[in-house]
């Protein structure tokens, strides 16, 4: 499928859906194999980031995730990670290896992005045309066969918080709210382009055989830029390829966030979750990221992570089976009192809220998750 120009919108081989969805006439090789199933009512899985050294997410180890489970007191159902393309565009094989002999399933993050990547830009090399014009079809194919070879199930997401700009698939930068008339509906370049390159990665890995992956949407609790166009919405890619919706919902990132103040995990979500729910009533749905760093004037991590894991393993968000805190650490410059950091294992409140909160829960929350096996 090609877009000859920004201002032109060929769309041979697909139909218009409601809710701008697109999905093509030849139908995408669907999943028989392994994958995540929904823990069912009122039950959880519990996941994480747990930490790695450079703040690129793919350099985690054993160590790291050892570290964050002695500490909390529990096992993590899931191991989440980046796979950045600009280091290597294989198979995380090693890193996914020691998640599995670990006792997690490994949740894998397709970063298809280039060394020149920068926060807030657009990507040169990864953009969502190539990738609908299959230029990594090759790559594409045979991580899909290394998928399909290391045969347990896996967890995998491409175009993290795509409703956000702070990544290249942001359509922002492809088209986007220029829009062309579809089936007599006028519709949004940029998202558009994101489903087509998203529907193209996962037809061509399904192609492979690898049926073990469960696939999954992220979006951020936010659009930015909160303009219509970049609703999160028009992103979605299908139902027939989505099997979990993600969702990232932080407090303060930073001890100088300029865009936080007192705001809870809770006045975030609750305006976002009843469209998920309108979009995608049939699919359960994670936190897949959420934290907030020590050091903060206006607030600490620990009552907001409290108020958070309240809400969420409460059931007041009925259709959320999953959460994960992004355990990390980063410098910002300016000296150490600027820095991040939202590891449980340095901030001691922090660990007291996981520690009695998981266990007080415990036999709501699952630390291996449930497989169905689809015929």
């Amino acid at each position: 499928m090609k877009f000859a120009k920004p201002s032109v919108f060929h769309f041979s081989r697909i139909i218009l859906l409601v809710g701008a969805t697109f999905m093509l006439h030849a139908p995408i090789v669907q999943a028989a194999g392994p994958r995540v199933a929904s823990p069912g009512p009122g039950m959880f899985y519990h996941g994480v980031y747990p930490g790695g050294k450079s703040g690129e997410e793919d350099d985690l180890t054993l160590v790291d995730l050892q570290s964050y489970e002695k500490t909390v007191g529990a096992k993590a159902a899931w191991v989440y990670f980046s796979d950045n393309w600009y280091v290597d565009r294989k198979f995380p094989l090693g890193t996914a290896t020691w998640i599995r002999d670990a006792g997690s399933l490994p949740f894998i993050r397709l970063m298809l992005r280039s060394k020149d990547h920068k926060i807030g830009h657009g990507e040169k090399v990864f953009t969502l045309q190539n990738i609908i014009d299959g230029k990594y079809d090759t790559d594409l194919t045979a991580w899909g066969e290394a998928a399909k070879k290391f045969g347990t199930p896996l967890m995998v997401e491409y175009g993290t918080e795509v409703n956000a700009d702070w990544f290249g698939w942001n359509g922002r930068f492809h088209g986007g709210g220029k829009h062309e008339m579809v089936n007599g509906k006028s519709v949004p370049i940029g998202p558009a382009r994101f489903v087509l390159a998203y529907r193209h990665i996962v037809e061509t890995i399904r192609h492979t055989g690898a049926d073990n992956i469960t696939w999954v949407f992220h979006l951020d609790v936010t659009d930015s830029p909160e303009h219509a166009w970049n609703v999160f919405e028009n992103y979605y890619p299908g139902n027939d390829i989505v099997d979990w919706i993600a969702v990232s919902c932080y407090g303060a990132l930073t001890p100088k966030d300029p865009e936080e103040e007192k705001v809870s995990f809770r006045e975030k979500f609750d305006p976002v979750y009843p469209r998920i729910e309108k979009l995608a009533p049939d699919k359960p749905l994670m936190i897949a990221e959420f934290g907030f760093t020590a050091g903060f004037p206006y607030g600490k991590p620990a009552p907001w992570a409290k108020a958070a894991l309240h809400d969420i393993l409460s059931g007041r968000w009925p259709a959320v089976r999953a959460f994960s805190w992004w355990n990390e650490r980063w410098e910002n410059g300016g000296g150490h009192k600027h820095d991040t950091t939202m590891r449980v294992q340095d901030i001691p409140e922090l660990r007291t809220v996981f520690v009695e909160t998981l266990r007080e829960n415990k036999s709501k929350i699952l630390d291996r998750v449930k497989i169905l096996q689809t015929p």
